[in-house]
């Protein structure tokens, strides 16, 4: 039996369509983040901070990282994303330049573009090989209706940071834009929207919708057609990265972290276990783990060369 490790500051690595099997790395508490998007699958934002910070010890987690690439476990990119908004963590620059001296596994940076204004953050950035920022609005109203954004934070200053970050980065841009029924999807926002995408010039504009229970309730999915439409009409960059499927929707009322926690109670449980049993996606089961980890309600170990979450 090999010794049991921990890797707090990790999660995954998580099978996805964009980066394959991506292992997360977590640089902050739960929810620090600087908005509180009404479709958030992880709650909303107690309280919106733009103030960068450093709550763990970076070496320890490159150390995390380093142990846990010794696994062989399959893992296609290292992305920083998480509970929280990473670039709010002043060690990502480091991080990112470190891993480079170890891996050539590729890091991704999925962020939300907040704090891409700021000269420090995009040269902290420029190491990555895969930047995924966000851009749901193009007006402050709408902004602040599908983001509800820090008070100190405007949507043209992001956007010109967008544009800045895009001269000086040499890897690759994949825009995100979140569409949410009713709120962001109004022919003048879209129009409006692939006017700053146009700006900003993206590698690669990738188009979601609210597919997994979100903040707040009424932030409803466009339909697949309704994407496609979108799509079209921002042209040959654009792609749906939406999943949809009538399993999510019907799922989307199971209190998920109970059935964790049901299941961890009377045996010990890997992903794979869950994911047969459940019929949810890795994605959202591994987002759940990561918050039942957080909350100290289960704890991760390691046996013959798996991974299992037991009851603390």
């Amino acid at each position: 039996m090999r010794k049991e490790k921990n890797f707090p500051h990790l999660y995954g690595p998580v099978p996805s369509r964009r980066l394959g099997y991506s292992l997360g790395v977590d640089l902050l508490p739960f929810k620090t983040c600087s908005l509180s998007c009404i479709y958030c699958q992880l709650g909303n934002s107690p309280k919106k901070t733009i103030r960068r910070i450093n709550p763990y010890s970076e070496k320890k987690i490159l150390e995390e990282i380093k142990e846990f690439l010794k696994t062989g476990a399959r893992v296609d990119f290292i992305t920083f994303s998480g509970s929280g908004e990473p670039t709010l963590n002043k060690s990502i620059g480091w991080l990112i330049r470190e891993i480079k001296k170890f891996t050539n596994i590729p890091v991704a940076v999925l962020t939300n573009s907040t704090l891409l204004s700021r000269a420090e953050v995009r040269k902290e950035l420029a190491a990555a090989d895969v930047v995924v920022p966000s851009l749901d609005a193009a007006t402050q109203r709408i902004f602040e209706k599908i983001n509800r954004p820090h008070p100190s934070l405007k949507i043209e200053k992001i956007i010109e940071g967008l544009v800045k970050f895009r001269k000086e980065f040499n890897g690759q841009i994949w825009l995100e834009i979140m569409l949410v029924k009713g709120v962001n999807d109004s022919p003048a926002e879209i129009k409006k929207l692939k006017e700053a995408a146009a700006r900003i010039n993206p590698d690669k504009i990738q188009l979601n919708t609210v597919v997994r229970p979100p903040a707040e309730k009424t932030a409803k999915p466009l339909t697949p057609e309704e994407m496609n439409k979108i799509k079209e009409f921002f042209g040959e960059k654009a792609e749906v990265v939406a999943s949809f499927r009538k399993k999510e929707q019907e799922k989307a009322a199971v209190d998920i972290a109970e059935a964790i926690l049901a299941m961890v109670r009377r045996r010990p449980v890997s992903l794979e276990d869950l994911e047969n049993s459940l019929g949810q996606t890795r994605e959202e089961l591994s987002l759940e783990i990561q918050k039942l980890l957080q909350q100290k309600k289960i704890k991760q170990v390691r046996h013959l060369d798996r991974d299992y979450f037991e009851p603390v």
